[in-house]
């Protein structure tokens, strides 16, 4: 069955396409007929970072931004799902075109530019979810916002989303918005993590403790990474999540798109995210868990991501290109494990 909608799906561009589905997910998940989808028939419950999540195979980022249809989302069998990149302000995100397919290698390009309608909406709308998995909130910053000034938009969202999320992921990684990936290093990473988890102790007087994981990037050296688990280590972070997009094009080299400018996930990705993901497991402390992402096309690269490490998984383009069988397979498949 999604085989026949993806084919009329991939007729329109991509960001119409996607716009389309949200639409229609997102009518699901108000008409309250989420539980019309059929889940996985068997899953195996894990706990990390000290929350219990139904199974170990989440949707990342980006796909549900303003979390208008997490409902849906979930009962396609997500143990978890994360939505946003919100910023503090709405933004309209980068010119359009800013989406693109490359089929043949099932990977997409983007450039959206953390496109929202900001971090209030977002709230409310998972005030008003009745989703019974994990719900992680990803934040960024606004493009407007000078990269020296960055901690403020981080704490603004820290501050709105902390009281509803099961975590928070703090988004370093992302290529579309200037200056953003040179918060992962140095002094910059450490003052953004302190200045988060000297908040996070004052939130929790009053709050639920809420774990903040890191996201960062697949296009780092090993120097790089080790250097990275270091700091992590020492500032005792909750964990990890490895990785993002990438910006190289080596694996899509002569093909329609491959010039384009912005982030590469589906498959090409899968080889260096892995890299990574193992060397962060070696690098970082036991205590810290890894959510794996980038390039899980199939119920077996979700399968690798755990034996390199991660103590959950995440899918974004392996959904659009094999649609909701593949959560399925995937639960299913670690529930054996």
């Amino acid at each position: 069955m999604y085989q026949f909608f993806k084919k009329i799906l991939f007729m329109l561009s991509a960001e119409t396409a996607h716009e389309l589905t949200i639409d229609a997910f997102a009518a699901v998940t108000n008409l309250s007929l989420s539980g019309a989808i059929p889940g996985p028939k068997k899953q195996k419950p894990v706990t990390v970072f000290g929350i219990e999540f139904p199974n170990a195979v989440g949707l990342a980022a980006g796909l549900d931004k303003n979390g208008d249809a997490i409902d849906a989302l979930g009962a396609f069998g997500f143990g978890f799902v994360e939505v946003g990149t919100v910023t503090p302000k709405p933004q309209p995100g980068n010119p359009q075109p800013r989406l693109f397919r490359i089929p043949e290698k099932e990977a997409i390009i983007n450039r959206m530019g953390f496109n929202n309608k900001g971090v209030d909406y977002l709230v409310e709308r998972v005030k008003k979810s009745n989703y019974s998995g994990v719900i992680g909130i990803n934040i960024g910053k606004n493009k407007d916002t000078p990269e020296e000034e960055a901690v403020n938009d981080y704490l603004i969202c820290l501050e709105k989303v902390y009281p509803v999320a099961d975590y928070i992921a703090v988004n370093l990684s992302s290529p579309n918005t200037p200056g953003l990936r040179n918060l992962q290093f140095g002094e910059n990473l450490a003052k953004l993590i302190s200045a988060l988890q000297a908040r996070q102790q004052e939130l929790d007087e009053s709050h639920k403790h809420t774990p903040i994981l890191i996201k960062i990037a697949p296009d780092l050296t090993d120097e790089e990474v080790k250097s990275l688990a270091a700091t992590f280590n020492e500032l005792k972070v909750e964990g990890v999540i490895a990785t993002n997009t990438t910006v190289s094009r080596d694996a899509v080299e002569g093909c329609v798109h491959a010039e384009e400018t912005g982030g590469l996930s589906g498959s090409p990705v899968r080889d260096q995210s892995n890299h990574v993901l193992k060397l962060f497991r070696e690098q970082l402390d036991d205590s810290i868990p890894l959510i794996g992402v980038g390039g899980v096309m199939s119920e077996h690269d979700a399968e690798e991501k755990l034996k390199m490490g991660a103590d959950l998984v995440q899918v974004y383009t392996g959904f659009i290109y094999q649609g909701p069988g593949l959560i399925k397979k995937a639960v299913e498949r670690l529930a054996r494990l």
